[in-house]
């Protein structure tokens, strides 16, 4: 353990690999902000936190079974010609999974916003929305696993970094999912970016790679427009003072 920790490969490698999970793990902070939004305003922050921990577990457990893990990229069978293994089944069905589920809140959202005059009509039980969190938690940590085996060969490595990620995910997801939520217009474009990532995934699950940068660039550059017109909305929003009129003389 001393060598681990005055190797300084190690400590490339752990930096590379939380900043890896960080990167990765955006999908999942927004797919998280957007299914406790649905729980009351007192459970939103426990649920977070208790979502993003059973995250971390199952990226572990995930971690200490690498070799059930490399086994899940040998094919299966073969759908119009084209090899599908077990990541792949993994990857087109979480990819439908995400299509389906933004596509649903979507709909919720603009259904809800005209029928009860509010974007939160639909809610949601506590142990499903912490199902779900899991469950797309498992589409989006498959990848980053099977990367971070190709990059460090020491399970420890791996397992510090991503509970560092973890962490650091807890440290700023509030703040990202208060924001999503007093947001309509954000929440939308959160919803319309998992759409793609949905689309991504399958397309990844039938060979075809989309890489993943452009996806982000085309998300963070919608954000940016979309926090210009929030700042333009809220000064226009402002009370302009009027002077009174002058009176020739006084």
């Amino acid at each position: 353990m001393l060598e681990l920790l005055t190797d300084p490969q190690a400590w490339i490698a752990f930096a590379t690999l939380t900043a890896l999970e960080l990167v990765l793990g955006i999908d999942n902070i927004i797919f998280i902000s957007i299914l406790v939004d649905k729980l009351p305003a007192a459970r939103r922050e426990f649920a977070r936190r208790i979502g993003l921990l059973m995250a971390m577990f199952m990226r572990i457990g995930l971690l200490l079974v690498l070799a059930w893990i490399v086994g899940l990229v040998a094919p299966l069978f073969t759908v119009v010609g084209e090899e599908i293994s077990g990541r792949d089944l993994i990857l087109i069905l979480g990819g439908l999974f995400l299509i389906w589920k933004s596509t649903t809140e979507i709909h919720h959202s603009m259904e809800g916003a005209q029928d009860d005059g509010k974007a939160g009509a639909v809610k949601a039980t506590f142990a499903s929305v912490i199902l779900q969190i899991m469950l797309v938690d498992l589409v989006f940590s498959l990848d980053s696993i099977i990367t971070a085996v190709g990059m460090v060969d020491d399970v420890r490595v791996m397992i510090a970094a991503v509970i560092a990620s973890v962490l650091l995910m807890m440290l700023f997801a509030g703040a990202i999912g208060r924001f999503v939520s007093d947001h309509p217009t954000i929440k939308m474009l959160a919803l319309s970016f998992l759409v793609v990532v949905g689309v991504v995934l399958v397309a990844e699950g039938f060979d075809h790679h989309v890489p993943k940068g452009y996806v982000y660039f085309a998300m963070a550059f919608s954000v940016v427009v979309e926090m210009l017109n929030i700042r333009m909305r809220k000064k226009s929003a402002k009370p302009v003072a009027l002077r009174p009129p002058h009176i020739p003389g006084s």
